[in-house]
């Protein structure tokens, strides 16, 4: 009898800013056990600077990122647009399963828009304080 090998699935996640480190760890870390799962961590850049940045990387269990967009400053349209050009054409080139997009940053929504229109699946991951006031819409 002949035993079916489950494919290996590619999970992409997309980080830009500190808040998505922190949701990120523990998926990533708890994803890295498993066999049938490959992953990837791709930063757009959005978040650069040392402080804001690389001390994370060093302190959370998350690789170093495979790939490195530095989208850089700039408004918010300029810096989704960046990011959104930029994460299409790594998407079309990785063709991952889904694709983890955490919080609420420019990167977030630009790599859900990305993913969605090369029909690849999205997974919104959230985590944090649910204040209900509508001064705060993150």
């Amino acid at each position: 009898m002949t035993r079916m090998v489950a494919a290996r699935q590619l999970v992409v996640h997309v980080v830009g800013a500190r808040p998505n480190y922190m949701k990120v760890a523990p998926l990533y870390a708890d994803l890295e056990r498993r066999r049938n799962v490959e992953q990837r961590l791709i930063h757009t850049g959005q978040h650069y600077d040392h402080e804001m940045n690389d001390v994370f990387f060093a302190d959370l269990p998350l690789p170093k990122p495979h790939y490195q967009l530095a989208v850089g400053s700039g408004s918010h349209a300029e810096q989704t647009a960046r990011a959104l050009v930029e994460l299409e054409r790594l998407f079309d080139e990785l063709r991952p399963d889904l694709v983890v997009v955490p919080g609420d940053v420019n990167s977030t929504l630009a790599a859900a828009l990305a993913a969605v229109k090369l029909n690849i699946a999205v997974c919104h991951l959230e985590a944090g304080l649910r204040s209900f006031d509508p001064s705060m819409p993150e």
